[in-house]
């Protein structure tokens, strides 16, 4: 609590421009809280945002082509490895400008998710205190928690940087960690210190493909990790590079590029060299006297090996197990999720359940899941009603006894009702299932029992029913194609897929299923955004398919906005309006505001429709 008051008298007395009591601030912080105040910025405001042009960020980005290849394989295992969400990654370069971030959509979508984008500047002087700018200009690895960012809107945020250096010490650019307040900051930022340290290496390994590159340390089984040193060396021993493990090793002698191996170590060059590419480790000392362990980790030409040793953390991943209860797909839309509310409890009572969306939403996966959920111990059965000849519907969903019909299986059918018999029957396109049929479907629902045609003998099954439709079955009620009572029996309980534009989850949805495509490869916040602004009419199936088309275009390991350049964007107002109202200027304004007002309510359909005063059938029209 003592510091807590303290950090409160320090906030006062800076906001109110008083002597602020420096003593009870970290000596990085004090210091650039003074020169904020010479600067004539007020902490009271709200920091005004400079961002250079697109083309300078892909000067910039070409210029650092090597450090941002690796540093985004860092950044994708970075971020799978900070638990919990609200929270982003950013690669600047020297000046502490952002080149690329990865972040969770939540703290992407808040303002200060909305100001670190790419060719963002972080400077002191325009941004006050912050880890990004303080980590370029001190070259060293720096943390900022909450109050004590100088402009107070960011006091709610814990930034941590790294910087990735040379072997001259020079700084090359900055990894930054940001999240909440609340996250686990230490633990974060010692990520960030182990990340930049990995794109260091990595950068040794890539820009020294030529030379030796031998691993040190005063313990052998240290050899493997972050904490060993690295030196790159010429066939004649000179000195070509060393990482800042090394460098610390051996602290007192001339460990400089362009030095010779011969100044750092009493085995000569040669000696060293016929036990270490025996390609076992050999036992050394330094000119200080220490005793250390060292092994050749890249002979040049080995050159291919040794980059993807270097660039490729091994990470220990256990299996996963999923439980009964978790959907195995991304599901953070409000929609969605009230829509999904009570799936469980509706399969206890054997309610049919309805699935409704546009194609390619995942009606069968959602099938699949109400499935596990019902947690039947029988098969799930899908049919697909529109693939099935109509004269051939009954017999395929009913079964057929032996030679019933012309073409009829000599051995008989026992029909797909009776395969799911304990288990699940998914009736997809359910709206394409022959009138004729749609009485023996009802009369199966109200009585559960089958029998097959050419048979006698009916047999009682216990099956959960799905169904799902890209279709307005009411309308086709209305138009007389579909039965009104059979519609009313499936759509006991419906579940009613947002369409993938319109998903307030769409960056995690994005992730997943590059993550299933390609688990390795990263992909950054601008590649989602130019995703976010294409209209999806084939949705999940189409984004599939875009990100497939990406992963075979792109030039690195990585996936930027530029490996989607041939895909058609809509402009901001077209982008949130809905399917009707997409297509008519005059229509698109009305449908903003009532998605504008549902998304400030957290999704909340009687509240959107009080604050409005509409329908509530009105706002589902234009949301779902």
């Amino acid at each position: 609590m003592q510091h807590l008051s303290s950090m409160d008298r320090a906030r006062t007395a800076l906001e109110r421009g008083e002597r602020v009591p420096m003593a009870t601030l970290s000596p990085v912080v004090a210091e650039s809280w003074q020169r904020c105040r010479e600067f004539g910025l007020d902490p009271r405001s709200v920091p005004r945002q400079n961002v250079i042009a697109f083309s300078q960020v892909k000067d910039r980005r070409e210029s650092n082509a090597a450090l941002r290849r690796l540093a985004l394989a860092e950044m994708q295992l970075l971020y799978s490895q900070i638990a919990g969400s609200n929270f982003m990654i950013a690669l600047g370069d020297a000046d502490g400008i952002v080149l690329d971030t990865i972040s969770d959509q939540h703290f992407a979508d808040s303002a200060p998710g909305r100001s670190i984008i790419p060719g963002s500047i972080w400077d002191e002087r325009q941004r006050g205190t912050n880890a990004l700018g303080l980590a370029a200009m001190y070259h060293k690895p720096i943390a900022i928690y909450g109050r004590e960012h100088y402009f107070g809107c960011h006091g709610h945020l814990s930034c941590m940087a790294a910087p990735i250096l040379n072997s001259r010490g020079e700084t090359l650019g900055l990894l930054d960690a940001s999240c909440a307040h609340e996250a686990r900051q230490e633990h974060t930022h010692a990520l960030v210190r182990m990340a930049a340290a990995q794109i260091e290496n990595g950068l040794i390994f890539q820009e020294c493909s030529e030379s030796f590159i031998f691993a040190f340390h005063p313990r052998m089984e240290y050899l493997d990790t972050m904490s060993a040193g690295l030196i790159s060396v010429a066939e004649d021993g000179a000195i070509i590079s060393l990482n800042r493990p090394g460098i610390t090793l051996l602290t007192g002698l001339p460990a400089v590029i362009g030095g010779h191996f011969d100044q750092l170590f009493e085995a000569g060059f040669g000696a060293a060299m016929d036990g270490l590419l025996n390609g076992g480790v050999i036992r050394i000392r330094d000119h200080a006297g220490s005793a250390l362990f060292m092994v050749c980790r890249q002979i040049g030409s080995r050159k291919e090996l040794a980059q993807r040793g270097a660039t490729k953390r091994p990470v220990a991943t256990p299996p996963i197990v999923q439980s009964r209860n978790e959907p195995g797909f991304v599901c953070d839309d409000p929609a969605m999720q009230r829509s999904m509310r009570d799936i469980e409890e509706a399969t206890v009572l054997r309610m049919p359940v309805h699935i409704t969306g546009e194609t390619g939403t995942g009606k069968d996966v959602m099938a699949r899941y109400v499935h596990r959920l019902s947690g039947r111990k029988g098969e799930y059965v899908a049919l697909n009603c529109g693939a099935v000849p109509e004269n051939l519907f009954i017999a395929e969903m009913f079964g057929h006894e032996r030679g019933a019909f012309t073409n009829a299986r000599a051995e008989g059918s026992p029909g797909l009702a009776r395969s799911a018999d304990r288990g699940t029957l998914f009736l997809d396109e359910i709206a394409d299932i022959p009138l004729a049929a749609q009485t023996s479907l009802l009369r199966f629902l109200d009585s559960m029992e089958v029998r097959a045609v050419g048979a006698n003998k009916t047999y009682k099954v216990d099956v959960q029913i799905v169904s799902a439709t890209n279709r307005d079955l009411q309308e086709m009620v209305a138009q007389r194609t579909f039965r009104a009572d059979l519609y009313y029996r499936l759509k006991a309980f419906t579940i009613r897929l947002p369409a993938l534009r319109a998903r307030a989850d769409f960056a995690e949805v994005v992730r997943y299923v590059i993550g299933e495509l390609s688990p390795d490869t990263p992909i950054t916040d601008a590649a989602i955004v130019a995703l976010a602004r294409h209209s999806w009419p084939g949705n999940i199936r189409e984004l599939r398919t875009a990100l497939q088309r990406a992963l075979i275009r792109r030039r690195m390991e990585y996936v930027d906005e530029s490996c989607f350049s041939e895909i058609e964007t809509l402009s901001d107002d077209e982008q949130d309006s809905c399917e009707h109202c997409r297509p008519h200027p005059l229509s698109r304004t009305k449908c903003r505001e009532i998605r504008s007002v549902f998304r400030a309510t957290d999704g909340n359909t009687s509240k959107t429709a009080r604050q409005l005063g509409l329908s509530r059938t009105t706002v589902y029209k234009h949301v779902l």
